[in-house]
């Protein structure tokens, strides 16, 4: 059951270091600080789920058909360095040191990226070659941006009740990225079925026994992941002209279950047949 819990683990990885990319759309200075106090807890909070799993996974031993132990105690100690870096992050939210802050956001970006790309490679069974591995980098770094700004806009959205005079185009920034976004993770899936399909080997037959044996699965993933969201980001879009940003922050928790559900269908996806979805 080690690849089950590693595969599932991801997404918090995923929306820990998506969430911290997220804190970049509004203007830092012109949004109270406790909007980036409160929201890199939750994402601090994420991060040390994934952490903190993937080490009590690493103490009971790897497996032969998933990361070895060697490949979970990687990752967790990334998924370590990582939540350090961002509750350093964290603490200088309660300083006036922009630089030191600035500083520790970007090596926070960078770190996070680290551990997600090395995690997500470690579930990649032998056999996909570098086509394999571009493909999983890439789903990975798709579903990770999608999980932090559908996030980030939901938390950014309760802000108005605290500051009820925040330009609403602040949280129309978040829409017009995320809609962007589930745009791209949408290419991405099509790039992994499409890229791993055509080439010879472990991948290409991922793919068949995907679109075999699981084709009602992958429809669940897409229906039920981006393309819901998508419908859920049009109808805040079209929430937000009125505008009425309560009503928009309420679509967008249905949003955040919508992402959710569909990435959690992709990592099991990925734990069935290897295809990271």
């Amino acid at each position: 059951m080690t690849r089950f819990a590693a595969c599932f683990l991801l997404v918090f990885g995923e929306l820990a270091f998506g969430g911290m990319l997220a804190l970049a759309v509004p203007p830092f200075f012109k949004v109270e600080r406790g909007f980036y106090k409160s929201s890199a807890g939750v994402y601090l909070a994420c991060a040390l789920v994934t952490a903190v799993g993937l080490g009590l996974l690493a103490g009971r031993g790897g497996q032969t058909s998933g990361p070895g132990t060697a490949a979970l105690w990687l990752s967790a100690g990334l998924w370590t360095l990582f939540s350090a870096t961002l509750a350093f992050y964290l603490f200088t939210l309660w300083t006036d040191n922009g630089l030191v802050r600035s500083r520790a956001y970007v090596a926070g970006l960078g770190v996070g990226l680290i551990a997600l790309i090395t995690n997500m490679l470690s579930l990649m069974p032998t056999g996909f070659g570098v086509s394999g591995a571009a493909v999983y980098i890439v789903t990975a770094i798709a579903s990770a941006v999608v999980l932090g700004l559908v996030s980030g806009g939901m938390m950014f959205g309760h802000w108005y009740l605290i500051d009820p005079n925040l330009p609403v185009d602040y949280l129309r920034s978040f829409i017009r990225l995320l809609r962007a976004s589930l745009i791209g993770d949408l290419a991405a899936l099509g790039i992994a079925l499409a890229g791993l399909g055509a080439a010879s080997g472990a991948g290409a037959g991922a793919v068949r026994n995907l679109l075999d044996f699981d084709p009602l699965l992958l429809s669940a993933r897409i229906l039920l992941g981006p393309v819901a969201t998508m419908i859920l980001a049009w109808m805040t879009w079209k929430t937000l002209e009125v505008p009425q940003t309560m009503a928009a922050t309420g679509l967008l928790y249905i949003a955040v279950m919508a992402a959710l559900v569909g990435e959690m269908l992709g990592r099991f996806i990925l734990f069935r047949t290897a295809v990271p979805l």
